[in-house]
């Protein structure tokens, strides 16, 4: 079976504390939820949870979603996003199957980042890490004013920012995320095509704008 991986990439360090940290622990709670209910996401969705403050970790590697379970998450520390970018790289490497002349492989996976903030670390030493894994859509999010858009920018075309990094807004993020999945896999089981960039997955709802 050739399944979609999904790599989320999540900002933990120390300006995360209180509101937005919850919210995005809440926001991966309903995603979970919502996507365990979608047929089509349940055959082929595998879902890793990468965090990164002081250091970056993968907490939850490649997952089915009925194995699934949400980590505890807690902020404190920097922004190692460059650690992060390198270690979604070398997970891909491990996790997702290759194609190769007798089987199919996985198909390309859907990365979602999320930070508040700038990185603290050698980012651009992570951004070639990640340039070099097979990645399909990359989207990342810039949460509330801090959150330094032009860095994103260099690491996917597709960023969408977040006015505040309030539970509303993050909640909102995460609903379109799960959507995304579940067109992404529908696409996928129905047609046996994969999303190639914004205009597959569906419009993001009012607080999430596309920064262009």
């Amino acid at each position: 079976m050739r399944r979609l991986p999904i790599y989320l990439l999540l900002d933990t360090s120390g300006s995360m504390h209180g509101e937005p940290i919850e919210a995005v622990k809440n926001g991966v709670q309903t995603l979970l939820t919502t996507l365990k209910q979608d047929p089509y996401a349940l055959e082929t969705a595998y879902v890793s949870i990468i965090t990164f403050d002081s250091s970056a970790r993968q907490v939850v590697p490649l997952t089915d979603l009925m194995s699934f379970n949400v980590p505890g998450l807690s902020a404190s520390g920097t922004t190692s996003l460059g650690g992060a970018l390198s270690l979604v790289a070398s997970s891909i490497a491990k996790e997702v199957q290759k194609t190769t002349a007798d089987t199919k492989g996985d198909w390309r996976p859907l990365i979602f980042l999320m930070t508040d903030g700038s990185p603290t670390d050698d980012w651009r030493k992570g951004l070639n890490d990640f340039k070099m894994a097979r990645t399909g859509v990359v989207v990342a999010c810039a949460a509330g004013h801090d959150a330094d858009i032009s860095v994103l920018k260099e690491i996917t075309e597709i960023v969408l920012k977040l006015d505040t990094a309030d539970s509303s807004t993050i909640k909102a993020f995460f609903k379109w995320v799960s959507a995304s999945i579940s067109v992404g896999s529908q696409k996928i089981e129905s047609n046996k095509k994969e999303v190639i960039g914004l205009d597959d997955l569906p419009p993001p709802p009012a607080e999430v704008n596309v920064v262009l």
